[in-house]
């Protein structure tokens, strides 16, 4: 089933992303675009959510509902 995650993206001064949740407690990403940052906290935020399966602990996440808005990023 799939979960919403929320992801809090910001440019640092060296000019790459850091995507943080404040979701999922260790879930830290960067990247040189904000796409970079968002695919690889999918895949930490994925393999930390199974590790704590593992480990009987999981975080509560909300289920995606039928509808909801979400923010699409384009090179325009």
């Amino acid at each position: 089933m799939e979960k919403i995650i929320n992801i809090h993206v910001e440019k640092l001064p060296e000019g790459v992303y850091l995507a943080t949740s404040d979701d999922v407690p260790g879930l830290l990403a960067q990247g040189r675009t904000v796409t970079e940052a968002l695919e690889i906290a999918r895949d930490v935020a994925r393999k930390i959510l199974e590790a704590r399966a593992e480990r009987s602990g999981n975080i509560n996440l909300s289920a995606v509902a039928d509808s909801f808005d979400y923010p699409l990023i384009v090179n325009a």
